[in-house]
């Protein structure tokens, strides 16, 4: 029991928060979309897709984690998303060596 709880069985590097948030419909595209997990993060090995009607994958300039914040990625839009819904594909390395991955959606009006 004392296994299932121990501090290295919660060290994964989950999701808390994100903008858009998921399941959102914004009014317009956002400049750059904002992770926020539970651990800090290697932006070395992490990655985020956005996939847009058709499978379409969105041009992102170069992922990056928040100067201040190591447990935030930045993923800078390199153009206005279009009106749509949009799904967010990411994978992450926490900095104690786990890897996560997930995914969600949002739309934008």
């Amino acid at each position: 029991m004392a296994v299932a709880f121990s501090p290295a069985a919660l060290a994964h590097a989950h999701l808390k928060s994100q903008y858009p948030a998921a399941n959102a419909h914004v009014e317009a595209s956002p400049q750059a979309l904002t992770l926020t997990f539970s651990e800090d993060i290697e932006p070395a090995f992490s990655g985020v897709e956005i996939i847009g009607a058709g499978q379409q994958k969105m041009p992102t300039a170069e992922v990056e984690r928040a100067p201040k914040q190591h447990n935030q990625l930045i993923v800078p839009l390199e153009k206005p998303l279009t009106s749509g819904s949009y799904q967010v594909d990411w994978h992450v390395l926490s900095v104690d060596g786990h890897k996560t991955k997930g995914s969600y959606t949002f739309s934008v009006k």
